[in-house]
Parts: structure tokens; sequence; C-alpha cells
């Protein structure tokens, strides 16, 4: 978790707020939305254990760091970076249109195509026929860049673990600490942060 705060250069970011979790390489935002899932689910364990937060080193952050670095996040997927766009497909205003996926570039014409005959619209520069509502895709390069090329999967192509963790993400995120948590339920069989304390000694008699 330290690993992922901005205090630390443990991974670099780029101009506009993204952490570089591939340091760099291709597809970002599938390791940006499990990342951010992840610090928002240890945010809400450390809620459930009654501990306001933890050490990096010397240093202690409270809970909310780690959800802030989440919604930062996501918050950038979703429209808050230079290029004002949502990586999202259908949300927002500005969105890809070169989805690098087969349904939402073949068109619905009743005609069953094989593997290679939707290669045409694979290689199209038009805008999908269908548009994938939801699918978040892989995301900008290191400099905040984004192509939106159907043929180049680097940056249009939307993979389930991507999306399984965006779904978590925003999960996560969709209640603040102050909702509460269920304490016996999600976090039930995980050992607490703590050993419990030893009960007090009986009164002292002389």
């Amino acid at each position: 978790m330290c690993s992922f705060l901005p205090f630390f250069t443990s991974f670099n970011r780029t101009k506009g707020g993204l952490i570089e979790l591939n340091h760099g390489r291709p597809q970002p935002l599938q390791y940006v939305v499990n990342a951010a899932f992840l610090a928002t689910l240890y945010s809400d364990y450390l809620a459930a254990a009654d501990t306001p937060g933890w050490y990096c080193g010397p240093h202690f952050y409270s809970t909310d760091v780690l959800r802030e670095f989440a919604q930062t996040q996501i918050d950038y997927i979703l429209g808050k970076n230079p290029r004002k766009m949502s990586y999202v497909v259908g949300f927002g205003n500005h969105y890809p249109k070169r989805v690098h996926h087969r349904g939402a570039s073949v068109p619905k014409n009743k005609v069953k195509y094989n593997c290679k005959g939707g290669w045409k619209w694979r290689d199209s520069s038009k805008p999908n026929p269908n548009t994938l509502v939801g699918a978040m895709v892989a995301g900008p390069d290191k400099n905040d860049g984004f192509h939106d090329v159907r043929t180049n999967y680097n940056y249009t192509e939307p993979t389930l673990a991507g999306n399984a963790g965006l779904v978590a993400a925003l999960v996560a995120l969709s209640g603040d600490k102050s909702v509460g948590i269920d304490k016996n339920t999600i976090f039930s069989a995980v050992p607490p942060m703590f050993p419990t304390p030893p009960p007090p000694p009986a009164a002292w008699k002389p």
C-alpha cells in the first residue's frame, strides 16, 4: 500500500497523475483499477478493525489517504486527465469510438462472418457501429497520449481483468466510510490487525 502513495517514488506518475504500475508499458489501466480497488478495500478493512491508519516506515498515514489515491485514479480514467477523455466507453461525451473488439466493430447485418471475414472492419478507420457501453479500454501511454485506432490494441483493447477491476473499484468507492461496514461479513474471517488485549487483572487485595 505504501508504494501507491505519492509521497514515495516506487512508481512514476504521468503528468496528468496516472500511476504507472507497469512502469510505462502499454495497457496501464487494468493495473490501476485493481490497485484502486485494493487500496479502498484495505482502507475499509482498517476502518472495520477500528484502526485509523497504518505506518509506512516511521510515517503514519490515515485511511483517507488510500481512498484519495483510489479516487484520483478513477477520476483520471473517467475524464479528469489532460485529454479530457473518458476511457470508459459510453461515459461522458468524449470516449474511444474505435474499440478493439469484434462484437463492437462488425455491423449487425444478419451475415455470419468467419474469423478473417471481420478483418475489413478491424482495419477500418470508421467508428464502431456498435457502442460497447461500459467497456474500459487499455488506456493512455506514459505521456498521457491516446490513439483511438482500432488496430492498436495497446490503446483501445478492453480486457476482462481490467473491467472486473473497474467494477470492483467503483463499487468500493460508491459509499464513503460514514456509511458503515458490516464487520460480520466480508472481514469476519480476516485476522485482526492487532491481538486482542488481555483481560484486566483481578482487583488486588493485600
